[in-house]
């Protein structure tokens, strides 16, 4: 009796353990979506508020992604600046004058990522998104950044159109209001499939898992 109650608690127990999502790194990009981002608009505080400590967990998710060898790729708003380029898309979010300088500096680019305007709400609608990821041979992505409910759930639709395998971490995608963000989540996670486990439990790997190995009966050796 006693030993039936210690397997139902050990069983309840790793019932509760949140579980690892494993990633291969080929063929996996991370996307940034208007995450360099002034907020300034009236009653951004509320969205502020929450955008600042997820631009904290999403840069150590990035940082990770990095040292795996995860490309990321910055999608961004142009805010109808159709003669400014990235560079100063960034400067503008980052200076001290912008709602958003604290997200836009904690998440600003390196030399080493790519970035994509885009004029609209989704992230390949008239933009160089689906040339790149070509390119670079990618069939899953990580969907992050702002909003939620918005521009991350209309780059995910596209992306599901287009086939390509989608993860969307709960803890790194906010909107204007709480409710929002959970309807792109369960819109997400429902209706196009995707992953919305938090960023802590993605796990990234190389290569592809062994196979298992097969039983190999000696040779019979009599005559």
């Amino acid at each position: 009796m006693m030993a039936r109650a210690a397997v139902a608690n050990r069983a309840s127990r790793s019932d509760r353990v949140p579980r690892r999502v494993s990633l291969p790194v080929a063929g996996t990009a991370l996307l940034l979506i208007d995450v360099i981002n002034d907020l300034a608009f009236e009653g951004s505080d509320m969205l502020v508020a929450q955008a600042e400590p997820m631009a904290t967990r999403l840069a150590t998710l990035k940082r990770r992604a990095r040292a795996a060898g995860v490309p990321a790729i910055y999608i961004n708003d142009n805010f109808g600046q159709w003669r400014s380029d990235f560079r100063q898309t960034v400067a503008h979010c980052t200076s001290p004058r912008s709602p958003g300088r604290r997200v836009s500096r904690r998440l600003k680019p390196t030399s080493r990522d790519y970035f994509v305007l885009k004029p609209k709400h989704s992230g390949f609608f008239d933009t160089t998104l689906d040339t790149l990821l070509e390119t670079l041979r990618i069939r899953r992505v990580i969907v992050t950044g702002i909003a939620g409910n918005i521009c991350v759930l209309f780059t995910a639709n596209d992306a599901y159109m287009r086939d390509l395998k989608l993860f969307a971490p709960a803890d790194c995608i906010v909107s204007n209001t709480t409710s929002d963000n959970d309807h792109a989540l369960r819109q997400i996670q429902a209706v196009l499939k995707g992953n919305v486990a938090e960023s802590t439990r993605l796990i990234f790997r190389h290569g592809a898992r062994p196979a298992p190995r097969r039983q190999v009966r000696p040779k019979d050796t009599r005559i």
